[in-house]
């Protein structure tokens, strides 16, 4: 759980730091890195003071909606307790540790959407605002004794908690904040896709620690998350570089990286529930219908979703989840015996809805309070100078 801790944490950063920062323009790339950065910062002290206790202490008489208040500031955790005793038997510090880099890599996925048009200052209050009210609830509903756990939904490593949460956000954040500046008259390819290959790649290793550490025990279902992981990633790459290449004409590494991603993205709320014929199908849906998200959808509805946030991990979410209804198997883990597509659809749709409207209303609470943009002359100078004062020479 130390291992996988560790590797999960990585995947924010470095992993997702340079994954996005190399798909943005050079004068923007500080700025995008440093939103991963702070974004760990900031979460890991308000998930210490609120956050692990209101996911995953009792809530009393509201523990379908929330957790209780008993562990703020981590009060009562001791070096002998243990989380799930008698099942898991994993130090409690351990566990709060791990889940803390989910909570950790969510606010900063929602980053990608707005990339390169959002004020630091927005950014921070945002985020924190964001972590509390729509990370937390969701996280305990699913995982913390919630109503959406009791009711069957399956989510084995953040399907609804983490991407579909992450990729709706971020629908939300790219309507409310407009396109960016020049957007579909100004060239915005990204300035070093070496930065975002590194970046992936880094993701796809920690992605182990994401979907294997879930089980909570060095087992054999850990082994066949992990190599379900591995089997959806490459399938989702390859399905979605052959796309482009019938549609585009050539394979780009912007798009095997993506699909890969976007393979890690749907594997995760199956990764435990499926066998690895089951999440080879994942990897080659989510790699086609992420494609068409990302490219054909987006130019479609003309919505300037940065990074493809949404098109990746809220499409790519949505995929697993449902699909993991349909692909549990009960020989891989017997909990796949209730799995239903009615339930992943329920457990999808109360996401989508409660992230919509939350992330909407914060914006806007937000927006009133420092503003959601930097000005017109600051964002085409780029956010590096405009927003931190420095440069990449």
């Amino acid at each position: 759980m130390l291992t996988s801790t560790a590797l999960v944490l990585m995947m924010t950063i470095p992993g997702l730091a340079l994954f996005y920062g190399g798909m943005v323009r050079k004068k923007n790339v500080l700025a995008t890195v440093m939103q991963s950065f702070a974004i760990t910062c900031l979460v890991t002290v308000l998930w210490f003071m609120f956050g692990y206790s209101l996911a995953f202490s009792d809530g009393g008489g509201v523990n379908s909606y929330i957790g209780g208040t008993s562990k703020f500031f981590h009060h009562g955790i001791t070096t002998a307790s243990l989380w799930l005793p008698g099942v898991a038997n994993i130090p409690e510090f351990v566990f709060s540790m791990f889940q803390m880099t989910f909570a950790i890599i969510t606010p900063a996925l929602i980053a990608g959407a707005f990339a390169e048009r959002m004020k630091f200052s927005a950014l921070l209050i945002f985020m924190a605002l964001w972590l509390l009210v729509v990370y937390v609830p969701i996280a305990h509903w699913v995982w913390g004794g919630g109503f959406l756990g009791s009711a069957g939904v399956l989510d084995f490593a953040g399907g609804t908690v983490v991407h579909i949460n992450a990729g709706v956000a971020g629908l939300v954040c790219a309507l409310v904040l407009g396109k960016r500046e020049g957007y579909g008259t100004t060239n915005m390819a990204p300035h070093n896709l070496v930065y975002s290959v590194i970046g992936a790649s880094l993701l796809w290793v920690g992605w182990f620690g994401f979907n294997a550490g879930s089980e909570l025990a060095a087992d054999g279902l850990a082994g066949a998350a992990m190599l379900n992981t591995q089997v959806a990633t490459a399938a989702a790459a390859l399905a979605w570089m052959f796309a482009e290449w019938i549609v585009a004409k050539k394979p780009s590494v912007l798009g095997i990286i993506s699909g890969a991603v976007a393979g890690l993205v749907a594997v995760t709320p199956a990764s435990g529930f499926v066998n690895p014929t089951g999440a080879f199908i994942v990897g080659i849906v989510a790699g086609v219908v992420c494609y068409l998200s990302a490219v054909k959808v987006k130019h479609m509805f003309g919505y300037d979703d940065s990074l493809d946030a949404f098109g990746v991990h809220g499409v790519g979410g949505v995929v697993g989840a449902l699909l993991t209804g349909v692909l549990a198997d009960p020989a891989i883990n017997s909990l796949g015996a209730g799995a239903s597509l009615g339930k992943q659809i329920y457990g999808v749709a109360v996401t989508i809805v409660w992230t919509g409207i939350a992330t909407f209303v914060l914006l806007y609470i937000v927006k009133a309070l420092v503003g959601l943009r930097p000005t017109t002359q600051e964002e085409v100078e780029g956010l590096d100078i405009s927003q931190h004062g420095e440069v990449v020479p």
